[in-house]
C-alpha cells in the first residue's frame, strides 16, 4: 500500500472521531438543558399557590392541627401573635363551638396593589348552634425563605393573618361567646290536668365558707362541732361535707349546695291540723339556719305532687352520665341535663326534654353583641296527658298502701287505663 493512501485513511479515521465527539458533546448538552429545564420546572411547581396554601390551612384546621397552622404565618404576622396565643386563640374558639365539617370553597384570587396575593373564598362548618357560613378574604405575600445552607430562596407565600382570619368582623380583643337557653321540660298530667310531675320547688341547704366557723385542727379548717350536727341532720357524712366545700371552684362567698330538702308548704302550716311531716320539716329548717355558715334558698325542682302513689308509674329523672352524652351524641344533652329513668318519664323523654336553645356570637371586650353567627331558638318540651285519674290513683294507694297488691283500674268501655296502682310503694 502507498504513504499516500495510508495518510488518506488515518485523516478519515481522525475526521470520524472528531465528529463522534462533536455530536456526543451536542447530546451531552442537549441532556444538560432538558435536565435543567425539568429541573426548572419542578420547582415551579413546588412553590404552592396562596389557594393551595389557603386550602392546606384548613386541612390543617379541620385537624386541629393548630401548631402546624402558625407555620404558614408570614414573619410581621408571627411577630403581631406568639405561637402560644395563636394556638390557644383557635383552640378555645373552635373547640369552645364544637365546630365540625369544615369546609372550603375558593371563589377566585386576585392581585393587590403592594403586590399582595388575595384568596376570596367561602367557608361552612357545623356548631352548637347549627351550620355557620361566610364570605371571606385572606392576603397572602411572597417571602424570602432561608434554606438549610443559610442562603435564601426565591420566596415562597405566606399568610397575612389576623383574627378576621377566624370570623369577619373579629377583633383582636372581640371574644366568640355560646350561650344556652335551656328548655323547660314538658309536663306530666292526668287526664283532668292535675300535675303528676312538672315544675315544683325545694329548698336548697347550702353552706357560705366565709360565714363558718374557723378551726384549723377541724375537718377541712372548719368547727367539727358544726360539721357533726350539720351532719347528723342532714344524714350525710362529714367527709362528704368537707369534700363539696374543698372544690375548686369554691371561694369565701359561694354557696355550696348540699342537699335539698322539700320545700315548706307555708299554706299547710295555716290550717287547722298542719301535716304532720310538713311541720318536722319546718323545724329541721329552722334547726339547720342555727348553723353558722348555713344558707336555705328556693331551687327549682321537679316536682312529683303524687310522690310515692305513683312514683312506679310516673318514673323519675337523673342527671345525665358520660354514658348517656356518649348514648346521645348531638340530641342537645349537656353535662348538667337531666333524663327520664323509668316510668312515664323514660317513655316520652324525647317528648318531654325539648330543645335548648343556642347563640354563638361575638363580642366586643365591654361584652357588646357585635355579630351573631349561628342560633336555634329554645323549644320547650310538650306536655304528656295520660288517662290515667290522679283522684282515683290516689284513693286505691290509700287503701291497699299496707298490703302486697297491684290493682289496675279500667274504664271497660274504652279500654283507658284510669288507675295503675302498686303497693308497697
Amino acid at each position: 500500500m502507498s504513504r499516500r493512501r495510508r495518510r488518506s485513511r488515518r485523516r478519515s479515521g481522525a475526521g470520524r472521531m472528531v465528529l463522534i465527539v462533536i455530536i456526543a458533546a451536542v447530546l451531552l448538552a442537549a441532556a444538560a438543558g432538558a435536565f435543567l429545564f425539568v429541573t426548572h420546572r419542578d420547582a415551579g411547581q413546588k412553590q404552592k399557590q396562596p389557594d393551595e396554601l389557603l386550602t392546606e390551612y384548613m386541612q390543617f384546621l379541620a385537624a386541629g392541627n393548630y401548631d402546624t397552622m402558625y407555620e404558614l404565618l408570614n414573619a410581621q404576622s408571627r411577630l403581631n401573635i406568639s405561637r402560644e396565643d395563636f394556638v390557644a386563640r383557635n383552640r378555645n374558639i373552635y373547640e369552645g363551638i364544637e365546630a365540625a365539617d369544615i369546609r372550603v370553597e375558593i371563589k377566585g384570587t386576585e392581585q393587590k396593589e403592594n403586590g399582595a396575593e388575595a384568596v376570596n373564598y367561602q367557608t361552612t362548618m357545623n356548631s352548637l348552634a347549627g351550620e355557620i357560613s361566610f364570605f371571606n378574604q385572606v392576603d397572602f405575600q411572597l417571602e424570602e425563605i432561608p434554606g438549610e445552607d443559610g442562603k435564601k430562596s426565591a420566596g415562597e407565600y405566606r399568610m397575612i393573618w389576623n383574627d378576621w382570619v377566624i370570623f369577619p368582623q373579629l377583633g383582636r380583643t372581640d371574644k366568640v361567646r355560646v350561650s344556652t337557653d335551656r328548655a323547660d321540660r314538658g309536663s306530666i298530667l292526668d287526664r283532668n290536668g292535675n300535675l303528676l310531675a312538672g315544675k315544683g320547688t325545694a329548698s336548697l341547704v347550702g353552706l357560705v365558707p366565709g360565714k363558718m366557723n374557723r378551726d384549723p385542727a377541724g375537718p377541712g379548717g372548719y368547727a367539727a362541732v358544726d360539721l357533726e350536727r350539720l351532719s347528723g341532720l342532714l344524714g350525710i357524712s362529714v367527709e362528704g361535707i368537707t369534700k363539696k366545700l374543698s372544690a375548686g371552684w369554691v371561694k369565701d362567698d359561694s354557696l355550696v349546695p348540699v342537699k335539698t330538702l322539700k320545700h315548706v308548704d307555708e299554706l299547710n302550716l295555716l290550717a287547722d291540723k298542719p301535716d304532720e311531716a310538713n311541720l318536722q320539716n319546718q323545724a329541721l329548717q329552722e334547726e339547720l339556719l342555727t348553723i353558722p355558715g348555713v344558707m336555705i334558698t328556693d331551687t327549682a325542682v321537679r316536682s312529683y305532687p303524687l310522690g310515692e302513689k305513683a312514683a312506679h308509674l310516673v318514673g323519675y329523672v337523673q342527671n345525665v352520665t358520660a354514658e348517656d352524652l356518649e348514648k346521645h351524641p348531638g340530641e342537645g344533652y349537656l353535662t348538667d341535663s337531666v333524663i327520664g329513668r323509668s316510668g312515664m318519664e323514660g317513655l316520652f323523654e324525647k317528648e318531654l326534654k325539648g330543645q335548648n336553645g343556642t347563640r354563638i356570637v361575638i363580642v366586643t371586650q365591654d361584652g357588646e353583641e357585635k355579630l351573631v353567627l349561628a342560633s336555634i331558638p329554645r323549644a320547650d318540651g310538650q306536655d304528656i296527658r295520660l288517662t290515667i285519674d290522679s283522684r282515683l290513683q290516689q284513693s286505691i294507694y290509700d287503701a291497699f298502701q299496707d298490703r302486697k297488691s297491684c290493682t289496675v283500674a279500667m274504664n271497660p268501655r274504652t279500654g283507658e287505663v284510669l288507675a295503675l296502682v302498686n303497693t308497697p310503694s
